[in-house]
């Protein structure tokens, strides 16, 4: 069984075995947010904010607002106010390595949040990205299992996006060797904005006269530009996009069809776990011994001490998943959705 299969079947069990043995007290959590451009972030944080608090401990956090070059000034002003462990979410995966550096000079152990930082002295708390590129292209594949696909990829200074394309890639290889499916198109997309998405997708239509069947987007942000530049050429809904992340807005686009899958990360859960490792880490245990954890090693060859959680795709026919768990509710996923189209909205 593979490393990430291994943490994925762990997972489950993460949340209720961390608050057993988190045991810091009066420690300072200090947490460097990318941005809160996309709508997950803020559930993140209410749950990471709300264990850190739990535990008896102090948060404290900053918004680089998608600049590299402030998210370092921002983890230097945290070192400075007492942090006594950093949760990063980082922006440019290498620009804030002076920034990290810093911090493990201090003795101040810091957790790499979602998104990896190449250190190997940094913890790596993530969902298993490769399994939601995966999903996201199986579940477009069983609406278009041939044709012109395009890909509109995550930010390129995010490792991230790439471990998204190669799952996508894993599953769709056969299809594209076969010559069943034709990659017309690719790109990053600088900072996930979803208008640099947008603009992605509409050079792609404008490249391939509109002739594209499917697109894998790797997040639900660029899902959003996907499905507005597939909107204004009357095609929204006849192309299967995909996405992740479980933002209401694209809930209720898979509701309406007009986005197919929706990868759920239960940001509830990743804010939660790193706020309990955190804290444990802050006072005093081994990153070794924090429950669950794996030896994953990274693509810059580095072997990190990560913690992988389990994601769910999300389509039209299991809406009820994320109604019932209190994610999102039922008149916002189901909003301008027709009558008996959608079990969940009935």
């Amino acid at each position: 069984m593979n490393k990430f299969a291994t943490a994925m079947l762990a997972g489950v069990a993460m949340s209720m075995s961390l608050a057993a043995v988190a045991e810091a007290k009066d420690k300072v959590i200090g947490v460097s947010w990318s941005n809160f451009q996309e709508e997950r972030w803020k559930t993140d944080e209410a749950a990471m904010k709300a264990a850190i608090e739990a535990a008896g401990d102090k948060y404290i956090s900053a918004d680089a607002q998608s600049s590299a070059a402030k998210q370092l000034t921002d983890i230097e002003s945290l070192i400075s106010q007492g942090a006594n462990a950093l949760i990063i979410l980082s922006q440019d995966a290498s620009a804030v390595g002076p920034g990290v550096e810093k911090a493990l000079s201090e003795g101040i152990p810091v957790v790499g949040y979602d998104r990896l930082i190449e250190n190997k002295d940094v913890f790596y708390l993530t969902f298993d990205n490769k399994e939601v590129g995966r999903m996201q292209a199986r579940e477009v594949f069983k609406v278009k299992p041939e044709g012109n696909y395009a890909f509109i990829k995550g930010s390129s200074a995010d490792p991230n996006a790439d471990f998204l394309f190669s799952g996508q890639m894993e599953v769709l290889k056969e299809a594209i060797d076969s010559g069943k499916i034709k990659n017309v198109g690719e790109a990053y997309t600088d900072g996930w904005l979803p208008a640099n998405a947008q603009k992605n997708m509409e050079q792609i239509l404008t490249t391939n006269n509109n002739k594209v069947d499917a697109v894998v987007a790797s997040n639900d942000g660029t899902a959003g530009g996907v499905v507005a530049a597939l909107s204004a050429q009357g095609l929204a809904g006849s192309v299967p996009v995909s996405g992740q992340d479980g933002d209401h807005a694209a809930l209720n686009r898979v509701a309406l069809g007009t986005q197919t899958v929706s990868v759920w990360k239960d940001a509830r859960d990743l804010g939660k776990n790193a706020a309990e490792i955190a804290s444990m880490l802050a006072d005093g245990k081994k990153m070794e011994e924090i429950p669950n954890v794996v030896k994953f090693t990274t693509p810059g060859g580095n072997e990190t001490n990560s913690v992988f959680l389990t994601p769910v795709p999300i389509t039209k026919d299991n809406l009820n998943v994320v109604i019932d768990a209190g994610w999102v509710s039922k008149d916002v996923v189901c909003a301008g959705v027709a009558a008996g189209s959608v079990a969940a909205c009935n």
